[in-house]
């Protein structure tokens, strides 16, 4: 049941202090729980996958309309195109990867940070109400997206030995506790690393998505139960939460697509 759901199949004679059996519905994994919308060549699609395909093709369309008649004065939005782009390209992979070697990822970040950006921003538009990235599934599609380019691009440039050398961290220099360092660094830059690159994002998402459902059901439940004033409280918590909301949603795609740049740096150079 989603968070719309929630606060649907509410019951309104539910109110603090009735003797009805019925209390407050707290949120929980069945907010992030949706039945199939419709059937596609066998394959069910629910509301989450549906929102994860608009965005897809938002971002395709956005950057299709912005860049596929470019002119030298720029319209509207290829202005807003071109400032999202040079934002990423400078601000993240220059700054990251530096601007030679860091030109060629510059297309692959765009696009992962407008497509993480706009499936957070989901949880704050009217209907919709739902961020995709709190499914787990799809931070985790994208850190492994970035995990195979990262491993790839190691061997690719260090060979296999000096690829080895730069996952683990080998350094003659580090004596007897180099062992100790290879070990972790093995286990920490090859197991660890997608891990929390992909519950990073999907955690917040998680935990945001949850607390906006709190505060808006309690607002409803604390009405209905004709505590006003806690139901006023409730909706200013709610209001504030969506603007928090909108805060870490941008934030949360910034910090996934500059672990990226980070981690394709760190293949790059001699020592990570």
């Amino acid at each position: 049941m989603s968070a719309e759901q929630t606060t649907l199949a509410f019951d309104w004679s539910c109110r603090i202090m009735a003797d009805n059996g019925c209390g407050f519905p707290a949120p929980g994994l069945h907010s992030f729980l949706f039945q199939p919308l419709f059937t596609v060549g066998g394959y069910e699609f629910n509301k989450v996958m549906l929102l994860a395909l608009v965005t897809s093709v938002l971002v395709v369309a956005f950057f299709w309309v912005a860049f596929g008649k470019a002119k030298v004065v720029p319209g509207k939005v290829q202005m807003i195109g071109e400032a999202g782009y040079d934002f990423v390209r400078r601000g993240i992979v220059y700054e990251t990867i530096g601007k030679r070697e860091g030109e060629k990822y510059v297309p692959l970040m765009v696009s992962i940070f407008f497509f993480v950006w706009i499936m957070n921003i989901w949880s704050v538009i009217p209907l919709a109400q739902f961020p995709v990235s709190s499914i787990i599934a799809y931070p985790i599609v994208l850190a492994l997206i970035v995990y195979v380019i990262w491993v790839s691009l190691t061997f690719k440039r260090h060979g296999f030995v000096g690829g080895w050398k730069n996952i683990t961290g080998y350094d003659k220099q580090l004596g007897p506790v180099l062992p100790l360092v290879v070990v972790i660094e093995f286990f920490s830059n090859l197991l660890v690393r997608p891990f929390t690159h992909a519950v990073r994002l999907f955690a917040n998402m998680f935990a945001g998505h949850l607390m906006l459902v709190m505060f808006t059901v309690a607002s409803w439940y604390l009405l209905n139960s004709y505590m006003i004033p806690a139901a006023g409280v409730s909706f200013a918590m709610t209001m504030a939460m969506i603007v928090f909301e909108l805060f870490v949603q941008a934030v949360q795609a910034y910090v996934f697509v500059l672990l990226a740049c980070s981690y394709i740096q760190g293949a790059l150079s001699e020592s990570h």
